[in-house]
């Protein structure tokens, strides 16, 4: 029986008490289950009595007397016990709870996956560096958990679109192409341009790609310049980004917002909306009205827009795409957006609470971090996927929330020992991959036939069980919290009941004893935990290997 089973048994308990005359109160949606801090309480517990006792005009420990006389009768259910005021301890008898097992390892990569957040439509902007320069260590936080951010709202039935808000737009731009020009002619870098050698090398490959720009005038070399270097330093960010796991369904133009006139457009909506006013020849959106600490420029009295405007615009195309719910990860520098962003929202006519979501990430560090050879001044994300590993490296970014900052030591994250916690969770797996190996090589098979639930009685068979019927719950509240960090944890807990459970239980028989069906039934747990870390490293964008 699964936690969502029992939520299940226990809403049925209640619509037929209500039925029945015993009780009159508007049920839930859903009746919470949890794992009680101690075992010794049993297997599940809800605080149901709790929360309907009032509204039913009873005493909760009485209504929950009526529910533990009803959850009695239901199959599975070994034993409920009432504690304090009404709290309900539920014991499922061992078939019931073994049962779980088969479950896990016939859903597969599905199992975790929830409805939670079914008929939500989500655009989640991250990353989105300016396409001037490689990705650094400011990008490295965003890159991870944004991903991870991403596959967890998947997994609990939310309609997601990630994508990437490319600034190409602006004098930086210019400078930017100015820079590779006069490193390929061997000038100094322009007033406020780019050094580094990645400079060098995009010139290099713009020059390979396109020889006559060596030929033309300044004036007419810096425009073309400044679409070949663009489109290099995308393609060198992709390309990082991939070898980090990382996808993104929409790459966003801001320069499309503007030749297509969309900039234009978001003023007269606003003003439509009845926010906007000018003075002093600019054109303002009137964002005080909203939480904002001062009213915003949109379009300057020499009619030139504002990166306000540009955010607006971008705003209301996200609305008219259709995304309900807007989700944007910003660096830790970019706390003074979060008010104008919810602000624009609310102008356009939207509810600021509830349409758009501002998630700022605090900084990362890491220890021995050297700056990059070829920008000169950063530390590019390349350098520390080929020091670190992509694995290590997302796997410690999604372990901690985003609003806390981290300081990475590279030594403990190289370790192949049980206090690295990436290495704890993959050797989990591995380890469990490898007890199915031997048990096939044992001639042990799970199948209908040879799995018998009520077999799985150990104390550690209890605890792993009960750990691994956490996983959907887990992924729901991560995905309603944005809080990648809460299955990285749940991971850990369930590397370490599974080592516990290993080293107690075989799951192949010793020497040359015979096969018995403890041995299959051992295995289908065995196997149920090896999809339970598998589907949570995915969701974190880390692999699950079968060998370490």
């Amino acid at each position: 029986m699964t936690p969502e089973e029992l939520s299940a048994a226990i809403s049925a308990c209640l619509t037929q008490a209500v039925a029945d005359g015993e009780i009159s109160v508007e049920i839930p949606d859903s009746v919470r289950v949890e794992r009680p801090k101690s075992r010794e309480h049993g297997d599940w517990a809800t605080n149901i009595a709790l929360q309907l006792g009032k509204k039913a005009g009873m005493a909760p420990r009485d209504l929950a007397n009526l529910l533990a006389a009803r959850l009695s009768h239901v199959p599975g259910v070994g034993s409920v016990d009432i504690a304090g005021p009404g709290f309900l301890n539920i014991t499922l008898d061992a078939a019931a709870a073994g049962e779980l097992a088969r479950s896990i390892v016939e859903a597969g990569a599905q199992f975790g996956h929830n409805a939670a957040l079914s008929g939500h439509v989500v655009n989640m902007e991250f990353v989105s560096a300016n396409p001037t320069g490689p990705l650094h260590i400011g990008h490295t936080r965003w890159a991870a958990l944004g991903d991870a951010i991403a596959r967890v709202l998947r997994a609990s039935g939310a309609q997601v679109t990630s994508e990437y808000y490319i600034n190409d737009a602006g004098n930086q731009m210019n400078v930017f192409a100015r820079s590779v020009y006069n490193r390929i002619h061997g000038l100094p870098v322009p007033e406020g341009g780019y050094p580094g050698e990645y400079i060098k090398e995009l010139g290099e490959v713009i020059l390979a790609e396109n020889p006559e720009l060596a030929q033309l005038e300044e004036a007419e070399a810096i425009p073309a310049m400044r679409e070949a270097a663009y489109r290099a330093q995308m393609a060198d960010i992709k390309q990082t980004l991939a070898d980090f796991g990382v996808s993104f369904d929409v790459f966003f133009s801001e320069t499309d917002l503007h030749e297509g006139g969309a900039v234009a457009d978001a003023v007269a909506r606003l003003r439509e909306q009845g926010h906007i006013f000018d003075d002093g020849g600019a054109v303002w959106l009137r964002t005080t009205d909203f939480g904002d600490d001062k009213d915003r420029v949109l379009i300057r009295a020499n009619g030139e827009p504002t990166y306000f405007a540009a955010d607006a615009a971008y705003y209301l195309s996200k609305k008219d795409r259709g995304f309900i719910e807007k989700i944007y990860l910003l660096g830790a520098d970019h706390h003074g957006y979060v008010n104008r962003l919810k602000a624009i929202a609310a102008c356009a006519g939207d509810d600021k609470d509830a349409n758009i979501e501002v998630l700022i990430g605090q900084l990362i560090s890491v220890n021995g971090a050297k700056l990059s050879k070829r920008a000169g001044n950063i530390i590019e994300l390349r350098d520390l996927i080929n020091w670190l590993g992509s694995d290590a490296l997302r796997y410690s970014l999604a372990r901690y929330p985003a609003d806390s900052p981290i300081s990475l030591d590279p030594e403990l994250l190289k370790k192949n020992t049980n206090d690295n916690p990436v290495f704890y969770v993959q050797y989990a797996h591995a380890r469990s991959a490898a007890a199915a190996r031997t048990a096939a090589e044992r001639q042990v098979v799970r199948d209908a036939q040879t799995f018998d639930a009520a077999l799985l009685t150990h104390a550690t068979e209890n605890e792993l069980l009960a750990m691994l019927g956490q996983f959907p719950s887990i992924v729901a509240s991560a995905a309603e919290l944005r809080e990648p960090h809460r299955i990285a944890r749940y991971l850990e807990q369930v590397a370490g009941a599974y080592h516990s459970w290993y080293a107690a239980c075989r799951v192949t028989p010793i020497g040359e004893n015979p096969v018995e069906p403890i041995h299959a039934t051992r295995l289908m747990l065995n196997d149920a935990t090896t999809t339970v870390l598998a589907n949570g490293l995915n969701l974190l964008g880390v692999t699950a290997p079968e060998r370490m």
